[in-house]
């Protein structure tokens, strides 16, 4: 695992205007019920930070929905979470897959660097669609220097797999995995890429400290410390 090094300044997103201490969207956590679908609170609440951020930047030309994917969750449980930030509703609630070296059933291991097939935490813009490799797939812009910003040049996309079903829970454990990519079953890849498209938030959560230290999206808890998994986190540099 390579050091960490200081990320360059980057986004103008990060610092363009202080978020408040109580969000407006605070409330969807318990009203939406993502306690009971095992949503980290951790996860919503750095989630709606980095929303509040970008939106406050002018970097999503989509703000009526949020995404979050909670990778403290293992790849068999629903871990995909889409809120209308609007109206308050849960969208979609499931399946997503995490990269192949970055852990069988549970993601530990991360990277931005090009050939790792690790996944890459942090926040993303939704840019474009277009059909590859994988059918209809979404381009995801990283936002967080040295964290995730190579995600256009590895091809870091929301596209639909075979593999991310329950069969595939059923038959091993786990869902297959993608080569960093996050993504989806095959029935549901096409309308879930059409409500985030164009410029939406996305945000890749893991308990992982070393990110959770270095993002400059977060303003972390001043309590204590979060019990975490014994992971990696290796930064372009």
């Amino acid at each position: 695992m390579s050091a960490l090094s200081a990320p360059a300044e980057r986004t103008p997103a990060v610092n363009a205007a202080p978020v408040k201490k109580v969000s407006a969207y605070a409330g969807y956590y318990h009203s939406l019920k993502l306690d009971s679908l095992q949503l980290s609170r951790e996860a919503f609440d750095y989630a709606v930070q980095g929303y509040e951020r970008l939106k406050a930047a002018g970097e999503l030309e989509n703000d009526k929905v949020l995404s979050i994917v909670d990778f403290s969750l293992p790849s068999s449980r629903k871990r995909l979470f889409i809120v209308d930030i609007k109206t308050g509703k849960l969208l979609y609630h499931t399946y997503v897959s995490h990269g192949r070296n970055s852990g069988e059933q549970m993601a530990t291991r991360f990277s931005n660097r090009p050939e790792s097939f690790q996944s890459s935490l942090g926040f993303y813009v939704t840019g474009d669609t277009y059909k590859g490799q994988h059918g209809y797939s979404l381009q995801l812009d990283g936002q967080e220097h040295g964290i995730n910003d190579n995600a256009l040049m590895r091809k870091i996309v929301v596209h639909a797999a075979a593999y991310v079903s329950e069969r595939n829970i059923a038959q091993q454990g786990f869902l297959g995995r993608s080569l960093g990519c996050p993504a989806v079953p095959e029935k549901l890849s096409k309308p879930i890429i059409n409500t985030i498209r164009g410029g939406s938030c996305l945000f890749i959560y893991s308990t992982n400290q070393q990110y959770i230290a270095q993002s400059k999206m977060l303003v972390r808890p001043a309590l204590a410390a979060i019990d975490t998994l014994p992971s990696t986190f290796v930064t372009n540099s």
